[in-house]
């Protein structure tokens, strides 16, 4: 997909505006390097109403474009009664997102993503009322926003943390990340943290803050990049967020921005990770394309005022930028076509000149006859093949701009849909620019989609005239025209589009899709185009030691990236073809559309997520819905609505006292050793196996987030046969929490609390509770240890002691997650991976080679795998007999269900 023609005009800029509102807008001291008793005190004794934000959080992870975003705030209200904050975040239109979670008074409130007719049936009232239930999503000119209104209880806190996930673009030569910061007060805890990592090499890496003085902004602002990686930090202080030192208002109101490319030294760029690949096609050196670029232009009276001054100032500054070799022409439509020359002329500095004073010079006219002005402009550079040959090896575009409706000559928008399209017949691109919100925005979108071009809304603002000059900025180098670039056809799956019509400097191409099976040390990606005066032609290889020194460096968030980077893609452009089309092609998109909006957690278009546990005066729950382009703006979606949170259907977390709440099912690994995964959504469980040798050490957890991590020792059964399954067992089991360097070692016979600081050790034998920074480990004399992580999980440690008849001969331990649903999205390992929602089909139930068992074939993670039903044993209420659980067994150690291969999760060190 490239700069400038991607899917519903995509935005290469990531803006993010992080708000957190409240009706008491407290005044936090200015005084820092205060000890957490202190700066407590302070916020209590500075909050309006007991209320104040303890931290605001930003972290972005960028992974080859693919960018993961979460936004994490905490609110504590000290006052004696109920308190209503809000949460307000703006998104990009262009993001999907992933989660939504609220943690309020130790219960997990969690976002459920559903096709959108499910979740709308269930809250017909609100549908039916046309009201907003509680969420209200207010699209603006590039983002999209996220506002909900909470009660929250006296003397409690409250968290909230979105995230969101999408694509970079590349535009004028560089990504952006623009973070529009704009807290209202000031925040104890200020952060935003920007990780990259680029296989290309990362070439250049900046960021500002407009909102800073520059002294300021040089002491507050840690940048730095290395090779592949690159990272921002921005963590004001309180008195750094103060607009003077004596004044409680913030600084902090205005655009956060991180700019950063790749390195070109290399002309290919191919990452093949976990069957999927992605294909990043930006060539430099390329000489620039002559161009052939009429401009369509409605001069109807509609476009008097502004409009029409704006409109002419950009015109006149593109006809300023316009190169000697290429050629142009103007077209104005209104209730008659005229053209400037009626056909293509050099851009001499006489014609431009010309030109200028046409376009100071042309009046208004009453009526829009679009269709006749497109057709003018089409026929224009259709010339250029019948009498123009010289010209026909240049970049031929169209560009029309309009502000409203057709209403002269031809007006039946499906017949003008059919006129442009059989007049252009795929030669150029269409692109059409949208003036205001009285114009039919989806008309032109489709019309532009159906003709290889994108359409792009202009807002009547001030700004208007960049607006115009800014888009066409965009497609005024073309260095490529045909661009196809073509895979093996034996070896791709499914594949995103590969064939543009043109390609723009400072601009980047990027093909995604899935790989068969044993195909991927073969795959390999030949580009073919048209440049000036030559043909374009490359191959691309994948350097399969490159990769694995790849994923070495980022580990399973590259392959999770590179396949989420892939689904988002596909969902675009699915979501872009069903609104060409009606009747069951329509329905057949729609239906794919959704089906990987569900399987990837995504909220789009077809997609909504509605929240478990609460509800509003009217027992309404709110829905996070994606809003179309033509959305409402948020004064006028109706009453706000305030949702209070209820204690009856929580997910669980720790309970006020030291004991735990214990779901009917968890997810867990135990004896020899089994994996159970279960998987509420379908009501079952899948399990598997890992077979390795004694010594080695397992990652099971792993939160890049935060850097917390479980990793597991396997031991070997002290009396084996000869000829007998060396069975194994986890033997050791170290938990890490790096945030407060809080570490516990744990074994059949000790828990050792920071065993690398000479820590205090315990015994089995011992009942206590042992407090760190946030982590509270409860050890229930010899049975099981608890480990619970402020704003993380929850797990357990099982102890297996060898008893008469066991036939184990050496004791052992069981790992069991009690709760995960704070762990952040990128959570890895080997049960890691399986902390948020997995789809899966079982279809062909079938008896199996052990007539006591039945197998079935299982389609998941887009495999289809044999699996066989078996009975696995949970052991984390009784750890002697443990409960039977009835799963799907994958086998070969889990092959097509885990990221990659089990071999992956091998680790040099229990930390």
């Amino acid at each position: 997909m490239d700069g400038a023609m991607g899917l519903r005009g995509l935005l290469l800029c990531v803006y993010l505006v992080s708000l957190l509102v409240l009706q008491a807008m407290p005044a936090l001291g200015s005084a820092t390097g205060r000890s957490k008793s202190s700066e407590k005190r302070q916020a209590v004794d500075t909050a309006v109403d007991g209320v104040f934000i303890r931290s605001l959080k930003v972290n972005c992870k960028v992974t080859s474009r693919f960018a993961h975003y979460v936004v994490t705030s905490q609110v504590v209200n000290t006052a004696n009664e109920a308190r209503e904050v809000a949460f307000d975040v703006e998104i990009p239109k262009t993001a999907f997102i992933s989660d939504f979670a609220i943690t309020a008074d130790g219960n997990a409130f969690i976002g459920d993503i559903k096709d959108k007719v499910t979740a709308w049936k269930q809250y017909r009232k609100a549908a039916i009322s046309g009201e907003n239930a509680g969420l209200v999503r207010a699209s603006g000119r590039t983002m999209e926003q996220f506002t909900i209104h909470l009660t929250v209880n006296p003397q409690s806190k409250v968290t909230f943390q979105l995230t969101y996930e999408e694509v970079l673009k590349r535009k004028l030569k560089q990504y952006e990340i623009v973070i529009k910061v704009k807290p209202k007060q000031l925040v104890h805890h200020f952060e935003i943290d920007v990780d990259i990592f680029e296989p290309q090499g990362i070439s250049k890496l900046d960021a500002q803050a407009s909102f800073l003085p520059k002294e300021l902004a040089a002491q507050t602002i840690k940048k730095s990049f290395s090779g592949k990686k690159g990272h921002v930090l921005f963590r004001p202080t309180v008195s750094q967020q103060q607009s003077c030192p004596t004044c409680s208002t913030s600084l902090l109101n205005g655009h956060f921005k991180v700019t950063y490319d790749v390195s070109r030294d290399k002309i290919c760029d191919l990452l093949v990770a976990n069957n999927h690949f992605a294909h990043f096609f930006a060539p430099h050196n390329l000489t620039n394309m002559n161009k052939n670029v009429v401009f369509v232009i409605d001069i109807s009276g509609s476009m008097r005022g502004q409009k029409v001054k704006q409109t002419k100032e950009a015109l006149l500054k593109i006809l300023g930028d316009m190169q000697p070799g290429d050629y142009f022409d103007l077209v104005l439509f209104g209730s008659r076509v005229q053209s400037w020359k009626g056909s293509l002329v050099q851009a001499s500095e006489a014609n431009l000149q010309a030109a200028k004073d046409f376009v100071r010079r042309f009046s208004l006219d009453e009526a829009t006859n679009l269709n006749g002005g497109l057709l003018q402009g089409i026929e224009i550079l259709n010339q250029v093949q019948e009498s123009l040959p010289e010209l026909s090896n240049h970049a031929s575009i169209l560009i029309m701009l309009t502000d409203g409706d057709p209403t002269e000559g031809v007006t039946d928008r499906s017949q003008i849909l059919k006129n442009v399209r059989n007049a252009i017949r795929g030669r150029f691109p269409l692109y059409n620019l949208g003036f205001g919100h009285n114009v039919d925005f989806n008309f032109l979108e489709v019309m532009s989609m159906e003709n290889n071009g994108r359409a792009q809304r202009i807002y009547e603002d001030r700004d208007a005239t960049q607006q115009l000059q800014g888009f066409y900025s965009q497609v005024a180098k073309p260095l490529l025209v045909d661009v196809d670039l073509q895979y093996p056809q034996d070896a791709v799956l499914a594949l995103t589009q590969n064939r543009h019509k043109q390609y723009y400097e400072g601009s980047e191409i990027v093909v995604a899709g899935r790989i068969a099976d044993n195909k991927q040390s073969s795959f390999k990606a030949d580009v073919r185009a048209h440049g000036e005066g030559q043909e374009f032609s490359t191959t691309c290889l994948v350097d399969e030691e490159e990769m694995k020194k790849l994923l070495r460096e980022r580990g399973h968030m590259l392959e999770n990236h590179v396949e989420r980077l892939w689904a988002y893609l596909t969902i675009q452009e699915l979501l872009a073809k069903r609104m060409k089309v009606d009747g069951e092609e329509r329905a057949n998109l729609s239906s794919q559309a959704l089906r990987m909006s569900l399987d990837y957690g995504f909220v789009t278009p077809l997609t909504s997520m509605s929240i478990r546990g609460m509800a509003d005066q009217d027992g309404l729950k709110p829905i996070i819905d994606k809003p179309s382009e033509d959305s409402p703006p948020l004064e006028m979606l109706g009453p706000r609505r305030t949702f209070v949170l209820s204690a009856l259907q929580p997910s669980p977390t720790r309970s006020s006292s030291n004991t735990q709440r214990l779901p009917d099912r968890v997810t867990g690994v135990d004896t020899d050793p089994h994996f159970i995964i279960h998987v509420p959504q379908k009501e079952d469980a899948l399990c598997f196996n890992i077979n390795e040798e004694p010594g080695v050490i397992l990652s099971l957890v792993q939160d890049p987030n935060t850097g917390f991590s479980v990793n597991g020792q396997l031991i070997g059964n002290k009396a084996r046969s000869p000829g007998q399954h060396d069975g194994t067992y986890f033997g050791r089991l170290g938990i890490a929490n790096p945030a407060t360097a809080f570490q516990l070692e744990v074994t059949p016979q000790n828990i050792t609390l920071n065993p690398g600081s000479g820590g205090p050790v315990f015994s089995w034998r011992d009942q206590a509770v042992l407090r760190q920074d946030g982590v509270v480990v409860t050890i229930n004399k010899k049975r099981n240890l608890v480990v619970s992580v402020d704003d993380g999980g929850t797990f357990e440690v099982v102890l297996h002691r060898v008893w008469k008849g066991s036939s184990v001969h050496q004791d052992f331990l069981g790992f069991y997650v009690l709760d995960s649903h704070r762990m952040s999205a990128r959570t890895h390992g080997l049960l890691g991976q399986f902390f948020h929602p997995i789809g899966f089909e079982v279809s062909d139930i079938r008896p199996g080679s052990d007539p006591t068992k039945l197998d079935a074939t299982m389609v998941v993670k887009n495999r289809r795998l044999t699996v066989t039903r078996g009975l696995q044993k949970d052991y984390s209420k009784d750890p002697r007999h443990g409960a039977e659980v009835s799963c799907w067994f994958i086998h070969n150690n889990g092959a097509g269900l885990i990221d990659g291969a089990y071999t992956d999760y091998i680790i040099s060190d229990i930390f």
